[in-house]
């Protein structure tokens, strides 16, 4: 709760200093002249309001959609020896990492992969896949689970929430400011918003989503590696370095986690998207050869 405070009164004031800012160097002023009537800071306690509400909301559902649209089958009561060994080994991460234990569950994907999410580190969900299970040995399972649970313990799920918060308030107010500008100034329309302002907002919501995703997507990365290095601490470096390299085996195969969870994965594959096209400035996980190469040059 202290970290979800400290980042929402950094929210607020980071809504604070841009609207000073604006004041400061007369953009009020300037979109006065121009016959604006736009109220910047009521424009930015909304955005504001949409944007981090939007992505707490997310936060608050990921464990019902995760569960729902990876099919994952919940392991409540151990049905086999594999179950309990799984059961036993996150409990004893958790303990370790000092976190409550989590759910654990297995969904069907033929992919190697995991994932971990919820809003509170103590009632989290920890999913692995049934390729993961039957491809990795017992080491390498448990160096997976050690990277989610350093996921968990870290409060990656709640900061990249809310990092993505800040960026979707800063896309709403921008878009919107961009729209009023072209209406009242570009198309000098004088009554309530006109088909410009409206082609206005949409194309400038796309172009600044997939700028600042840049932003989300360089945190994503820069929380791989500290999970990667809880792994390690937690289940042995041989043990993450050797999961590492099996997943590079599998680095060609299409991803089936879907966009919603392919930032909360263990990896993510060949997806054919925007992301992997255009760089990798919009991965949100880093090369599988810089994450062994780091946990090599860590310990």
């Amino acid at each position: 709760m202290l970290r979800i405070g400290l980042f929402i009164l950094t929210n607020f004031a980071v809504l604070i200093l841009a609207g000073v800012v604006l004041n400061l160097i007369g953009f009020n002023g300037l979109m006065a002249e121009n016959g604006v009537d736009l109220n910047l800071t009521a424009l930015l306690i909304f955005c504001g309001i949409f944007g981090v509400g939007g992505s707490f909301v997310s936060l608050l559902m990921s464990k019902w959609m995760a569960k729902r649209f990876m099919h994952v089958k919940m392991i409540d009561k151990p049905a086999n020896e594999t179950e309990q060994w799984l059961i036993n080994t996150v409990s004893d991460l958790a303990r370790e990492a000092k976190v409550g234990m989590p759910e654990v569950g297995i969904f069907p994907s033929p992919q190697s992969n995991a994932f971990a999410t919820g809003w509170n580190k103590n009632k989290a969900l920890v999913a692995v896949s049934q390729g993961l299970m039957q491809r990795m040995n017992r080491d390498e399972v448990r160096a997976v689970l050690a990277h989610e649970i350093g996921h968990v313990a870290n409060g990656d799920m709640i900061t990249l929430t809310l990092i993505q918060g800040v960026v979707n308030t800063f896309v709403l107010f921008f878009s919107r400011v961009i729209g009023h500008f072209v209406d009242r100034v570009i198309l000098k329309n004088e009554r309530g918003f006109g088909i410009g302002y409206f082609i206005s907002v949409m194309v400038a919501q796309v172009i600044l989503t997939i700028l600042a995703s840049t932003i989300v997507m360089w945190f994503s990365r820069r929380r791989e590696f500290r999970a990667d290095e809880a792994g390690a601490q937690l289940a042995g470096t041989g043990a993450m370095i050797s999961a590492l390299e099996k997943l590079k085996v599998e680095y060609d195969m299409p991803s089936d986690m879907g966009e919603t969870f392919t930032a909360f994965g263990l990896k993510n594959g060949r997806t054919g998207s925007f992301q992997e096209k255009f760089g990798s400035l919009f991965l949100s996980h880093p090369p599988l050869d810089k994450r062994i190469e780091a946990l090599r040059n860590r310990f």
